[in-house]
């Protein structure tokens, strides 16, 4: 028998050769899940809302997107953008109708249109997922409507629930869910939007607000019993909305969550106290009908997404753009969607690790930080961006697309230096405009990730204009195929002609000083605002960095105290009108609290801009953009500054990646290899066993002699006795 030492050296090493499986060590996952069809991925930051009535946050449609349906969503791979069906069986034409209520063409003047009638007709046979507000016991009745105390005891979370119900999608659902969005309770960021379009929205939501109801299950009860005017149910399958005016942007909202169905059963489960105080709410535990629900929802930790088994029959496009039948994007053209079973989400807070697991095939994509920028991307030749080598050697991809944004630099058109219509002022702002070396920030601060705009349209935007055609002749002039900034010279010969020669002006005789407002409150800000100190300093403008947070910020634009100030502007939808209105007059920041932080007015501009808004795309809304953009290219109430580029990183297993900035429903679309996956995983990350072998050996170097001599003194003792 082994005595207590020779037990100690047997245990250790075994230890140790139990460490020799090919088995990953750092594998973050169960092994039940190594060969499962599931996406991994990872988010840095807990959703705030889960209710489509109020979430209107990029990291929050991650999730909504693919658990509601709205009536349409855009197509996976046309460009432009194109709207399509979603629950509803056809994207809807508009009717109009004059203020007589008599119907008129559709090429009917804006202004004789009083009406805009949506009829929407969504398909039959769509259902719910399985969801414990819809579960029924054998006599019909919800099971779960009527909780009490003792009925939640061991109830935590949603999964801890029995019985599920569901049922099918119904054209009342739309409806409930339009009136959500007027419940001022809710307090949706659309409602102000649709209270100007929507008829008798307004009148509904300020009907709740005279008279609220007290309690959740009142707020249901009100919202079931009361209507609004212009939005009606026809039949079971099918809605109608009707719109003050001619308003065509409205389609695009159709395709936004807001807009997606919510039964009201839902809203009854979850207004039962018993739940809320578990947290067990809509705005935690999603209700839709889409490919996939949320089948765990631990913001600390994970959130998963799950196929669901009750969604409709929707398949992987067969049409897409000339050159996506040899890039493979259409290799699952037909075939039913979902094309993965789950998604799991882990909470990453810090980029080295996150980084780290996707090298490491944890994660399936990755965006690239700032400090892992140079690791992943290089810029070739052409200045154009490319993997290296070591990225491609491990099969991963770069997918880069055009966000539909801007960031610009934005004068203050009410200020009396460089704002305002006189020759001077505008000389000015376009000489700013050529000293700005916006190519540079790219480089230096975006590394890279921007594409350099001539006029508020991004790409993919209707109206943006490609090539030569394109270019802000006032800023660039098109050589050898390609715009080039016109040089410094240019900018200070229009300084000299508007009395700022070398940057002093003539009436005063002092150096041109202007106040840059901007958002700064760290230290990473300091590099970006000295490079924005020397572009004036060029033009010999004393340029005042006013440092302050984002409240402040926002204050001095409302006042009108900034003087320049740089912003940004995400697209709601993909149509001109979205960023055009940003230098529409009654938009006007100061004046009218719009958009129109520059506080641009013009009344050509103005009036071309109000006939535009109201066109369908068409060869003559074209001519009148290139207009609207060749006035405010000549006033220059913006420095243009760049549309921001996204870069993202794929593992070579991972399919049918596609950049589409507008839709936010492309889970549904992925493919995974997950075969593929479990043997790359496999191979990068083999463990390292030598060092094990030296332990091993070292271990054995120094518990031997000791182990020898504790033989050699037992000996001694037996012989002794």
């Amino acid at each position: 028998m082994m005595n207590r030492m020779e037990r100690v050296i047997c245990g250790m090493l075994a230890l140790m050769l139990t460490g020799c499986s090919d088995a990953p060590w750092n594998n973050p996952y169960s092994t039940a899940d190594a060969d499962s069809n599931t996406i991994y991925s990872a988010f840095d930051e807990r959703p705030k809302h889960l209710d489509p009535a109020r979430s209107y946050s990029a990291n929050e449609y991650a999730f909504l997107a693919q658990i509601y349906e709205p009536p349409l969503q855009y197509h996976f791979l046309l460009r432009p953008y194109r709207l399509i069906p979603l629950s509803a069986a056809a994207v809807p034409t508009p009717q109009y109708f004059n203020a007589a209520g008599e119907p008129l063409p559709n090429d009917a003047p804006a202004t004789e249109i009083a009406r805009s009638d949506y009829l929407i007709r969504i398909q039959s046979g769509v259902r719910f997922q399985p969801h414990p507000a819809l579960a029924r016991d054998a006599a019909g009745q919800f099971r779960y409507h009527a909780l009490t105390a003792a009925d939640v005891n061991g109830i935590n979370r949603l999964a801890d629930f029995s019985e599920t119900g569901s049922r099918e999608l119904i054209a009342d659902d739309f409806v409930y869910q339009i009136k959500r969005l007027a419940a001022p309770w809710l307090h949706s960021p659309i409602a102000g939007v649709m209270g100007q379009h929507i008829r008798g929205f307004q009148a509904f939501a300020e009907q709740l607000t005279l008279a609220p109801p007290s309690t959740p299950l009142e707020r249901v009860t009100a919202l079931r019993q009361s209507n609004i005017a212009g939005v009606t149910v026809i039949d079971r399958y099918s809605f109608r909305i009707s719109l003050n005016g001619k308003y065509p942007q409205f389609a695009y909202w159709l395709a936004m969550p807001f807009f997606a169905p919510m039964p009201w059963e839902a809203e009854v489960f979850y207004a039962q106290p018993e739940l809320a105080e578990r947290n067990i709410t809509l705005d935690w535990y999603p209700l839709g009908t889409g490919p996939f629900w949320l089948s765990e929802n631990n913001p600390n930790l994970r959130m998963v997404l799950t196929r669901n088994p009750n969604f409709h029959a929707e398949c992987y496009p067969t049409e897409g753009m000339p050159d996506d039948a040899a890039s493979g994007i259409l290799a699952d053209a037909g075939k039913p969607l979902p094309l993965i079973d789950r998604a799991v989400y882990s909470l990453e807070k810090e980029d080295i690790p996150r980084w780290n697991k996707f090298l490491q095939g944890y994660y399936d994509s990755s965006g690239i930080a700032s400090d892992a920028f140079d690791q992943a991307v290089q810029i070739d030749a052409n200045g154009q961006p490319i993997l290296t080598d070591t990225m491609r050697d491990q099969g991963i991809r770069l997918l880069t697309s055009v966000e539909p944004a801007n960031y610009y630099l934005g004068f203050n058109m009410l200020d009396a230096v460089v704002g305002g219509d006189s020759e001077r002022a505008r000389l000015l702002r376009q000489a700013i405009s050529i000293a700005i070396d916006y190519e540079e920030f790219i480089s230096i601060f975006a590394n890279g990730r921007g594409v350099i705009a001539h006029s508020p349209l991004p790409p993919g935007i209707f109206g943006y204009r490609e090539g030569a055609a394109g270019i802000n002749s006032l800023v660039y002039e098109w050589r050898d195929g390609r715009a080039v900034r016109r040089p410094l010279t240019a900018a200070l010969a229009l300084m000299e002609r508007a009395g700022y020669s070398n940057g002093i002006d003539r009436e005063t005789g002092r150096t041109l000083t202007i106040n840059y407002e901007a958002v700064a409150t760290g230290p990473d800000d300091r590099a970006r605002l000295n490079w924005m100190r020397k572009q004036f300093a060029k033009l010999g403008i004393e340029l005042v960095v006013r440092a302050t947070d984002y409240n402040r910020f926002q204050d001095k634009l409302r006042t009108g105290a900034a003087q320049i100030f740089m912003l940004g502007w995400n697209a709601d939808y993909p149509d001109p009108e979205n960023f055009l209105f940003l230098l529409y007059g009654p938009n006007g920041k100061v004046a009218h609290q719009g958009e129109n932080a520059a506080n641009y007015a013009n009344p050509e501009f103005d009036r071309l801009f109000e006939q535009m808004k109201f066109m369908d795309d068409s060869p003559e809304r074209q001519a009148i953009i290139d207009r609207l953009i060749e006035i405010v290219r000549a006033d220059a109430p913006w420095v243009w500054g760049f549309f921001p580029k996204s870069f993202s990183l794929h593992h070579q297993w991972m399919h049918n990646l596609h950049p589409n900035q507008m839709a936010n429903n492309t889970l549904k679309y992925r493919r995974i290899d997950f075969t593929l996956r479990q043997q790359l995983r496999h191979l990068w990350n083999r463990p390292i066993r030598w060092p094990l072998g030296i332990a091993a050996g070292l271990l054995i170097l120094l518990v031997l002699p000791a182990w020898w001599l504790m033989r050699q003194r037992e000996r001694r003792t037996a012989i002794m006795k």
